[in-house]
């Protein structure tokens, strides 16, 4: 606790100190009539003028000193400490006055006139002022002082200059007597302070405590044991839409529930359910929360639980924004955030549900539709124009769906149909192909045109005897098959789908273990020169024979191995094995591997070139590289870049299939190659076709003043090799007209050897030229 000197007071203790001094002026004025009345009373009794005097100067002093009194008791209380302390020093100026005139009083009829009347008057008078300095003056320690001093030394002095041993005795004990009333008032003070401070204390933690109720973010009451409100907030009071929290004092639990009921806010259900909870929780002394929607859409969370003095706390917070994120992330959770449809685990979920409850004989149905040729819009398009196509499709499959129809975006650019209840099994054919019809078509997209085109697979089976990862795999299975057949259409599951599925998985599981064991062979397939006759190079084929089916056409594992992602590892074994055969072989016979896509555009296949090479010893110039019109990039100048690399290594770039895609053209002009490969297309009916002749010859005559080589393929008669001879006159022709492919030894063998019919070729040119 502070010190009780003024000037180190606090100041919200200060004021009302000096405050308590201007205060009670009736008691005052009655002192003041009494006490210049008996100044009169001794005037009449002694006829001595000078107590007339003193009665005229107390009565100026009472008029004084009272004027003051009421003067500031009505004005504002003082702005500052200045201001307060200029007030007590008003105070102690009239208060000095009045005890300088009291004391005078005492000294006159104590020492001056000797009037036994006027000294028990003045000695009276004195007594019942100073009884009241302790109760008006405590806020001003100084006051005390002064008015003690003033009343209690004249006294004092009177008795002791009247000289015998009795007075002088007397005069000394009233000094310990008014010393008393000193420590009194100083008590009186102490006590009075304590009480201020105490209270100061007490009222601000008060307003802490309000302040901190009614600014939480918290709704709050608290329930005596009675069950009655003893404490409330300002949230508590929004809540219940009243203006003051005081208003929810004295009412229960279940009368404040009942008044949300009242305004709408509740329903008569949700406030039973709420009081249940809430008071069990009280009553057990543990923690409970309790979720309540209001009529308005908002959410609160009640928790209660018991607090001190058995009193009950219940509070509530507003948690509307944390129930509609934890339903935004349960949305973003089950349903695709493109469409807006199911996704792939709450479609699972859904349909798991739905197989497992109702009749177990109905018929139930499973679709997986996939977008034809979708990459390709992405690609050409970007992903926002594919993303459109893909909310176009789900606005047109989710026209179909009802309480027993279920579709979801299944992931990518497929989405899948559950038919709970397939009433009709023979008619089912005739609901996808509705589908298809509603689903296929013309859609706009950000100002492109798109046309909808899809494949679909399904299958039909009882609810009893559904498995859903089942349902799936088998429909996908059709959807392989539809798309098998040509895409734009659908196919239902048969057993001889999953047989052939089952096939598939071997057969690649085998055709890993033979890449990975190197138990692929190559063969090659003579080039012939066209000028010679004479084996020119050699283009090395990959073959695998299965230990169980035998020899499996590349046609069928040259697929397989580019959706295994192992092609890359069969290109390394083509490259290691042609260039180290080729190195055994007379110069200059040279060969040729094929480059699939996927490693065209890769740049570990330089590192895989320089590796072969280096292993086998071969001249680079001997070695050639074969790649598609389809390996090649829309983006002219990476193509060239990536072509331009691979024959830094001093290798040969050859076209193959030429003619077979869209550009060959301009690839021809811009692309720094060294061989054209001719399709066999081209070569089909140059027999009986002028216009094929024609077209042949155009070719080569337009590769050569390019500085390309050029080869035909597919050469199998010798009608097309003496045409080619005598009116196309290409640099080199392949096909089986030569032998089918041979073994690396065969190749060897035949190195030198001329066939037989290159004198009746020779023959032909001579006649043709004479």
């Amino acid at each position: 606790m502070p010190t009780r000197k003024n000037n180190e007071l606090p100041l919200d203790i200060y004021i009302p100190f000096v405050q308590t001094l201007f205060r009670d002026s009736t008691t005052l004025a009655v002192g003041f009539v009494a006490q210049i009345l008996l100044i009169v009373l001794v005037y009449l009794n002694t006829r001595d003028s000078i107590y007339l005097a003193l009665a005229l100067s107390m009565a100026v002093v009472a008029l004084v000193r009272l004027r003051s009194v009421r003067k500031w008791a009505r004005a504002p209380s003082p702005a500052n400490r200045r201001e307060a302390e200029e007030r007590e020093r008003i105070y102690l100026t009239y208060g000095a006055l009045h005890g300088f005139m009291l004391g005078l009083f005492c000294f006159l009829t104590i020492y001056w006139s000797h009037d036994y009347f006027g000294e028990i008057a003045a000695i009276c008078v004195t007594l019942a002022s100073a009884t009241s300095i302790a109760g008006r003056n405590y806020g001003s320690p100084r006051m005390v002082m002064v008015f003690i001093m003033t009343m209690t030394w004249p006294i004092s002095v009177g008795l002791i200059m009247r000289g015998d041993m009795f007075h002088v005795i007397l005069g000394l004990l009233s000094i310990p007597f008014f010393f008393a009333i000193r420590k009194f008032a100083d008590n009186v003070r102490e006590v009075l302070f304590a009480a201020l401070w105490e209270e100061k204390k007490a009222n601000r933690l008060a307003q802490r405590f309000d302040r901190a109720l009614n600014t939480m973010r918290s709704g709050l009451i608290m329930l005596s044991p009675e069950g009655k409100v003893v404490v409330a907030n300002a949230e508590a009071a929004a809540l219940m839409q009243v203006r003051k929290p005081e208003r929810l004092l004295g009412r229960t639990l279940r009368g404040l529930l009942m008044r949300g009921v009242a305004g709408g806010l509740l329903s008569l259900k949700d406030s039973r359910y709420a009081e249940a909870q809430l008071t069990r929780a009280l009553r057990e002394g543990r923690d409970r929360k309790v979720l309540l929607q209001l009529g308005n859409g908002r959410y609160f969370e009640f928790s209660a639980r018991e607090g001190h003095d058995e009193l009950g706390v219940i509070t509530f917070d507003e948690v509307t924004a944390r129930i509609e994120a934890e339903e935004r992330i349960r949305f973003m959770a089950r349903y695709d955030s493109l469409t807006g449809l199911p996704n792939r685990a709450y479609f699972h979920e859904l349909v798991s549900e739905h197989v497992s409850g109702g009749d177990k004989t109905r018929h139930v149905a499973l679709a997986i539709f996939d977008l034809d040729d979708f990459k390709s819009v992405n690609d050409t398009l970007g992903h926002p124009v594919g993303d459109g196509l893909i909310y176009a499709v789900a606005e047109r499959l989710n026209r179909f769906g009802h309480e027993d129809v279920k579709i979801s975006r299944f992931g990518g650019d497929e989405f899948m149909i559950f038919f709970n209840d397939v009433r009709e099994p023979d008619c089912f054919a005739g609901v996808l192909d509705g589908i298809f019809r509603e689903l296929n078509g013309d859609v706009d997209v950000a100002g492109h045109a798109l046309r909808i085109q899809a494949s679909a697979g399904a299958v039909l089976t009882t609810a009893g005897s559904a498995d859903v990862d089942a349902m799936i795999v088998r429909a996908d299975l059709a959807l392989y098959k539809a798309k098998e057949d040509g895409k734009n259409g659908w196919k239902l599951f048969e057993a001889v789908m999953d047989q052939a599925f089952r096939n598939r998985q071997v057969m690649k599981a085998d055709l890993r273990q033979a890449v990975e064991s190197r138990a692929l062979r190559v063969v090659y397939q003579p080039i012939v020169s066209m000028e010679t006759m004479r084996i020119s190079s050699c283009e090395a084929l990959c073959r695998w024979d299965h230990p169980e089916i035998g020899p499996i056409s590349p046609a069928v594992f040259i697929p397989l191995a580019e959706e295994m992602g192992i092609i890359s590892e069969i290109t390394t074994f083509m490259l290691d094995a042609a260039t180290l055969e080729c190195a055994k072989w007379p110069e200059p016979i040279g060969v040729s591997v094929n480059l699939s896509a996927k490693d065209f555009r890769n740049d570990d296949i330089m590192g895989k070139i320089r590796t072969a090479l280096e292993r086998s010893e071969l001249a680079p110039g001997r070695l050639e590289i074969e790649v598609t019109e389809t390996a090649l990039l829309d983006d002219k100048s990476q193509t060239r870049e990536y072509i331009e690399k691979i024959k830094s290594q001093g290798v040969r770039i050859a076209l193959d299939d030429f003619g077979t895609g869209y550009s060959s053209l301009s690839y021809l002009h811009t692309l720094p190659l060294d061989k054209v490969k001719i399709d066999r297309s081209f070569l089909n009916d140059v027999t009986r076709s002028p216009r094929s002749l024609e077209l042949l010859r155009g070719i080569v005559n337009l590769s050569r003043p390019l500085g390309l080589a050029v080869t035909i393929e597919g050469v199998e008669t010798f009608e097309q090799l003496k045409i080619l001879a005598l009116d196309v006159k290409p640099d080199l022709v392949q096909g089986f007209l030569f032998g089918s492919a041979l073994t690396a030894s065969g190749i060897e063998t035949m190195s030198n050897m001329t066939w037989p019919f290159a004198q009746q070729i020779s023959a032909s040119t001579t006649r043709s030229n004479a």
